[in-house]
C-alpha cells in the first residue's frame, strides 16, 4: 500500500497543466496544450493534444521537447496553425487533421507569433518584430554575429525596459504580416514606427482587426484603440478614440458586430473592463456591462497554470448571442449575453475557470477548470443546463498518492464594517485538540484575486503541518469598482487592517491556530504589505517577503512602471516625498522584530532588486534576523513561469524558514 502524503516542493516536476482549448468549427474536435517540466532541461516542454467530443479519447498530435502553443483551427477544420519553437525562435507551422508531418510556413528573422487563419483558409496573418529598415526574411548568420556583439544602449525614453522583455530595442516594431499558404509569399501589411497587434480577421474576409497607440509621447501613454484594416485595400479605419484602453476584439459571424473588452481608465490601473460592441451597421459604440459592477475577463492570481489565455467574447452563430468571462467573488466564471442587453451568469460555481471554448451551434464548450484539489483538466460542459463531463484527467494518477488540504471559504468584517472573503486551509494530518502554526498569505497586484483555484505553494505549507489563510482585501478585484480602488492612496491603511482583521477572525473561530505561532508572506504588492505588516506589529514570528516594496522613493525611478504606478497608486509623485517615504515600510525599518527572510530575482524590472538591497543592508546594519537570496536570471514572475528548478528552490526556501521559526 503506497503511504499518501502532502504536496512536496519537488513534486513541481510531477505536475502537468493543460490549457488553451479550441474546439473545431463544426463542434465536434478540441485541440488543445499540455505542458509538463524536462527535469534535466530544467525548462518547460508543450505539446498540442486532440479529443474527438464523440470518443472522448486524449491524444498526443505533437511531439518533441520544445514549446508549443497558439493553436487556432482553419475556417473549413481541416487545419491547425500553431506556433513552435523547435527551430530555434517561434515561428508558424501548419499540421493537417488527417496526419503528417507539421509544415513550417514561417521563417522570420526574429520570429512569428499570434497565427490567425483567413476565413478561405488560404492565408495566415500573423506578429512579426521588425526594425525600422529590416524585412521579415531569416538571416541566420547576421543574427548571430549580433548576438555575439557588445553594443550600449541609447536610452531616450522613459518606457525603455519590461519585466518581461528586459531592455526594449527601441529601433525595433511590432507588425502584421501576412503568408500565403501556396505560394509561401510573405506580405507585411502594416509599416511605421508604431506597434501593431494583431487581433483578428472579419468572418466575411474583409477586415483585420489590430490594436495600436499612436500617440508620438508614449511615455505618458497607457492606450489601446481598436482599427479596421482593408485586407484589399490597405485602408485603415480607427473606431474607438480617447483615454481608452481597448483589447480582446471578437466577431459576430455576420461581421456586422466587434466586441471587445477594455475601460476608460478613470481610476487608472484599478479600473474594472467592461465588456463593449460596436455595431459597424450603425458606427456606434456601446458598453455592454455599464451597470455591471464586476470586471470581464481574468483577474485571479495562482502559481502553477501554464499557458493561460484569457479567452475572447465567444459568438453564437445566431450573430444575437455570446459567452464571455467574469471575475467575481472568488471565482472566474462564464456568462450569457446578448446584442439586447441581456446578460445572466451561465456557470458560476465555486471554480476558476480559466479558458473556454465554445461549440457556437449548440450552446456547449470546452472548458478548462481548475479548483482547489485539482489543478487544472477540460470538462464539455453544456451551458444552458451547467451539466458537465470531465475530458481530461492529467494529474489524477499523481494526485492519489499525496493528500490535499481543502480550503474552507470564509467571510469577515474588515476595516469601516466593510465584508472581506478569504480561505482558511487546515494541516494535512490535522488532529482535534492540537495546536497548529497560521502562515498568512497576500496576493500581489494588488488588483488581482486569490480564487477557489489550486494553489501549489499553499498545498506545500499545509503538508508541512502549517494552516494557511488567504484572503481577499480591499484593492482586490471581483468585489466593485468600490472596493478594487479603495487601496490607491492608503497602502497600508485599511487594507492592512482588512488582513488584521483576518488574522484575528481566524483565531477567534479556529481552536487549533496556535497565536504565538504565526507567519506572514507575500509576493509584489503582497511583498510590500508582508514588510509593513512586520514593521507595524510584533505578532508574527516569521515572515518572508518576495519581489517586495520597501521604498516607493527609489521605486519611481527604477522599476519599469514605477514614474506612473507610484502616482497611480500611492497618489503621489517625487514632489511629495513626505507622502512616498509615509508609505515605504523602509522608514519604519527600526520596528522590525520578526525574522525576515528577502526572496528576490536579480532580474526583476517590475520590483528592482534594488528594493530587497536597501531592506536588507538597513535590517542587517540595525542587527536584525535576516536572510537575502537573491535568485539569478529570473524576473518577477519566477514564482509562476520562473526556471522549475529556482521554482521549487524557492518553495523550499519559504517552507524551511517557516519551519526553523514557527
Amino acid at each position: 500500500m503506497v503511504m499518501k502524503h502532502g504536496i512536496q516542493p519537488e513534486d513541481l516536476y510531477r505536475l502537468k497543466s493543460v490549457s488553451n482549448p479550441r474546439v473545431s468549427p463544426d463542434g465536434t474536435e478540441v485541440v488543445y496544450v499540455e505542458t509538463c517540466i524536462d527535469e534535466k532541461k530544467n525548462d518547460y516542454v508543450s505539446n498540442l493534444f486532440y479529443i474527438n467530443l464523440t470518443e472522448k479519447n486524449p491524444l498526443q498530435w505533437t511531439f518533441g521537447d520544445d514549446k508549443t502553443n497558439s493553436p487556432v483551427w482553419s475556417s473549413d477544420g481541416s487545419k491547425i496553425a500553431f506556433v513552435s519553437t523547435r527551430t530555434g525562435k517561434p515561428q508558424i507551422f501548419v499540421l493537417a487533421k488527417t496526419g503528417g508531418e507539421a509544415k513550417q510556413v514561417t521563417h522570420c528573422k526574429n520570429g512569428a507569433t499570434s497565427p490567425v487563419w483567413s476565413p478561405c483558409g488560404k492565408k495566415i496573418a500573423f506578429s512579426v518584430k521588425l526594425g525600422k529598415n529590416g524585412d521579415i526574411f531569416d538571416k541566420a548568420e547576421d543574427d548571430k554575429k549580433e548576438e555575439k556583439e557588445l553594443k550600449p544602449l541609447e536610452v531616450d525614453n522613459m518606457k525603455y525596459k519590461s519585466d518581461a522583455a528586459g531592455f526594449i530595442d527601441m529601433d525595433q516594431y511590432t507588425h502584421i504580416a501576412i503568408v500565403h499558404l501556396e505560394s509561401g509569399e510573405l506580405e507585411q501589411v502594416t509599416t511605421g514606427n508604431h506597434h501593431f497587434h494583431l487581433d483578428t480577421w472579419s468572418p466575411n474576409g474583409k477586415y483585420l482587426t489590430y490594436l495600436a497607440d499612436l500617440t508620438e509621447d508614449i511615455d505618458f501613454s497607457f492606450y489601446n484603440d481598436i482599427y479596421l484594416l482593408d485586407v484589399e485595400t490597405k485602408q485603415t479605419r480607427q473606431l474607438t478614440e480617447g483615454a481608452e484602453m481597448f483589447y480582446q476584439t471578437s466577431w459576430s459571424p455576420n461581421s456586422r458586430y466587434i466586441a471587445f473588452l477594455g475601460s476608460d481608465r478613470e481610476f487608472e490601473n484599478a479600473t474594472q473592463a467592461k465588456l463593449w460592441m460596436y455595431d459597424l451597421e450603425q458606427s456606434n459604440l456601446t458598453n455592454v456591462t455599464s451597470d455591471f459592477d464586476a470586471p470581464v475577463g481574468d483577474f485571479v492570481v495562482g502559481d502553477f497554470l501554464q499557458d493561460v489565455v484569457v479567452p475572447r467574447v465567444q459568438w453564437m452563430n445566431d450573430s444575437h448571442s455570446f459567452y464571455f468571462q467574469v471575475t467575481d467573488h472568488g471565482n472566474a466564471a462564464i456568462y450569457f449575453g446578448n446584442v439586447a442587453g441581456e446578460i445572466y451568469p451561465a456557470i458560476h460555481d465555486n471554480q476558476y475557470v480559466y479558458g473556454f471554448s465554445l461549440d457556437s451551434q449548440n450552446d456547449k464548450a470546452v472548458v478548462a477548470i481548475s479548483t482547489t484539489t485539482n489543478p487544472g483538466d477540460l470538462f464539455y460542459v453544456n451551458l444552458k443546463t451547467g451539466e458537465k463531463e470531465q475530458l481530461t484527467k492529467v494529474n489524477e494518477e499523481f494526485l492519489r498518492s499525496r493528500i490535499l488540504s481543502v480550503p474552507e471559504a470564509i467571510e469577515f468584517e474588515g476595516a469601516d464594517g466593510w465584508k472581506v472573503n478569504g480561505w482558511i486551509m487546515k494541516p494535512i494530518g490535522y488532529e482535534e485538540g492540537e495546536k497548529y502554526p497560521l502562515i498568512l498569505e497576500i496576493h500581489g497586484g494588488p488588483h488581482a484575486m486569490y480564487a477557489h483555484t489550486y494553489f501549489n505553494e499553499f498545498q506545500i505549507l499545509a503538508a508541512q503541518g502549517f494552516a494557511v489563510l488567504y484572503t481577499n482585501p480591499r484593492g482586490s478585484h471581483g468585489y466593485g469598482q468600490k472596493f478594487v480602488d479603495a487601496v490607491r492612496g492608503d497602502y497600508g491603511g485599511n487594507d492592512y487592517q482588512d488582513l488584521m482583521a483576518a488574522v484575528d477572525y481566524a483565531l477567534e473561530q479556529y481552536e487549533f491556530i496556535d497565536q504565538d505561532r504565526l507567519g506572514v508572506t507575500g509576493g509584489s504588492y503582497g511583498g510590500f504589505m508582508t514588510n509593513w505588516i512586520v514593521s507595524h506589529t510584533n505578532r508574527f514570528k516569521a515572515a518572508v517577503t518576495q519581489r517586495s516594496i520597501s521604498n516607493w522613493i527609489s521605486f519611481y525611478g527604477v522599476s519599469d512602471i514605477g514614474y506612473y504606478f507610484t502616482d497611480w497608486q500611492i497618489q503621489a509623485e517625487l514632489d511629495d516625498i513626505e507622502k512616498l517615504w509615509h508609505h515605504s515600510p523602509l522608514k519604519y525599518v527600526d520596528n522590525v522584530q520578526t525574522p525576515l527572510l528577502i526572496l528576490h530575482s536579480e532580474k526583476d524590472y517590475r520590483c528592482p532588486i534594488e528594493q530587497a538591497e536597501q531592506l536588507f543592508i538597513a535590517l542587517k546594519h540595525r542587527k536584525k534576523e535576516t536572510k537575502f537570496i537573491r535568485f539569478p536570471e529570473s524576473n518577477h514572475e519566477l514564482s509562476r513561469s520562473g526556471k522549475p528548478m529556482l521554482r521549487m528552490n524557492r518553495l523550499e526556501y519559504i517552507r524551511d524558514w517557516f519551519v526553523k521559526y514557527l
